[in-house]
């Protein structure tokens, strides 16, 4: 029993071969494998990414289309209460305008929040009052 094969002391060469190469195909197969692996998550990155472009987009213009609307609303709404007919509905849907514009800003990042901004100037200062 000293010499048995279950205890990993096997005296034939062929086995000893054998594993040698089964233990390289394994090794080749891992590395195919492996590159599989990295090519389908570089596909499903890609994927996603579109995915979210599309889901930003989205975002963006209905977030410009709903102040435009309520801008408009509240400029018909001003125009039925004090009955200046074109003048409100003109005034707020030009606020609505730019209220949009300033969202889809922040919204992609080209404009920094309020609270942001003002977390930002506080840090620059030196602490003296």
């Amino acid at each position: 029993m000293s010499g048995s094969s279950q205890n990993g002391n096997s005296d034939d060469p062929d086995k000893d071969a054998s594993e040698v190469d089964l233990s390289e195909r394994r090794n080749r197969l891992n590395r195919k494998l492996d590159g599989q692996r990295k090519a389908e998550e570089a596909e499903r990155a890609a994927k996603k990414s579109d995915n979210s472009g599309y889901a930003q987009a989205m975002k963006l213009s209905s977030e410009f289309i709903s102040a435009v609307v309520v801008g408009g609303g509240l400029g018909w709404f001003v125009d039925q209460w004090f009955g200046t007919k074109p003048f409100g509905l003109i005034v707020f849907l030009l606020i609505g305008f730019a209220a949009g514009v300033l969202n889809v800003m922040r919204a992609a990042g080209r404009i920094a929040e309020p609270g942001q901004r003002y977390k930002r100037e506080s840090s620059d200062d030196d602490g003296f009052n």
